[in-house]
């Protein structure tokens, strides 16, 4: 983790001096003593990335982006962290449910909150991906958005991956933390575009990916404002207000962004109209697709992403095998 927070400081400096660039002209910030993705296998994705970045920072290039148009979006689960073998939106959402179960006798009688109490969690099977996540936020109806907050990151901080033993929040895949520098690095405005909730990634985005909060785009739930004797404050609801997969997606880029990116990163089926969205653009444009194949370091799956893998050639989508690309999977 010390190796983690030491790039995330650097990468911070770089943030800043983009940022301060931005309405004079841009710099280019790479550090030149270091090779860039060096947690990265010398390989073709590698090479295109480089590539692709050298070009659109070089004011001398005919593929010159400006600052302000350098937009870099990135899935979450599965393309900057772990999602095996549960997602960790749904972990997080497990371990609310039964620390409160027994505070909740209304919920007695209900046979998924029941079960994921007694951590039966074939029950899960049962419900489609839009009917659980429906079920599980449900179950913060009521609470406070401050507390949901809290819970989430105490949660990420301190509940152990499944098999690596390590807290959720520590579950990042490094080269992938480090292509999100290096774009930062050459001046990229770098979002989180998700299928989880968005104000649970918000709790982590600053710390373990050096992403402000306000970069993070995600499934959202209602939320209504309280003003009485209590207090003022936000209160979640029980409903799904978006919910950001698959054509939502490039909807909510718009929406929460607006503009086009020119580089996105996704793992499933999931991300398909958001790199196909990316590559519509007139000037350069890159899009890569994280793909499980590395089942001694992590794991091998296909599940979710048929579709993207097969029609990455034609659409003009790298592939990044985690296997033959990447020189580790988790920081040391």
């Amino acid at each position: 983790m010390l190796k983690q927070l030491t790039l995330l400081i650097i990468l911070s400096v770089f943030l800043f001096s983009c940022q301060t660039t931005v309405e004079n002209k841009p710099a280019d910030n790479t550090d030149t003593t270091q090779e860039p993705l060096s947690l990265w296998n010398n390989s073709e994705v590698k090479t295109a990335i480089v590539e692709f970045v050298e070009k659109v920072t070089d004011e001398n290039s005919a593929d010159f982006v400006p600052v302000k148009e350098r937009i870099a979006v990135f899935d979450n689960d599965g393309t900057l962290w772990n999602e095996k073998p549960l997602y960790i939106p749904v972990e997080i959402e497990l371990a609310y449910i039964k620390k409160v179960f027994p505070e909740r006798p209304e919920w007695k009688d209900d046979r998924i909150y029941s079960a994921i109490a007694e951590d039966n969690l074939a029950v899960l099977k049962d419900l489609g991906t839009a009917e659980l996540a429906t079920k599980l936020f449900a179950a913060h109806k009521g609470q406070k958005e401050e507390d949901y907050k809290t819970f989430v990151y105490e949660t990420l901080s301190t509940v152990k991956h499944r098999k690596y033993n390590r807290p959720l929040k520590e579950v990042t895949y490094s080269p992938m933390v480090e292509l999100v520098g290096y774009l930062q690095a050459n001046c990229f405005n770098v979002y989180i575009v998700t299928g989880g909730e968005i104000t649970s990634v918000r709790t982590v985005s600053e710390e373990i990916y050096n992403i402000p909060k306000e970069n993070v785009v995600g499934t959202s739930v209602n939320c209504k404002y309280i003003s009485n004797d209590s207090g003022i404050y936000i209160e979640r609801e029980a409903e799904i207000s978006s919910n950001n997969d698959k054509q939502v997606k490039p909807v909510n880029i718009e929406l929460h962004i607006g503009r086009k990116p020119i580089f996105a990163a996704g793992n499933s089926d999931g991300d398909y109209q958001m790199m196909e969205y990316t590559l519509s653009g007139r000037g350069p444009s890159m899009a890569i697709l994280v793909h499980h194949d590395d089942e001694v370091r992590e794991y091998t799956y296909m599940h979710g992403t048929e579709n993207a893998i097969k029609d990455a050639a034609e659409k003009g989508w790298f592939v990044v095998s985690m296997k033959n690309d990447f020189k580790e999977i988790f920081a040391e």
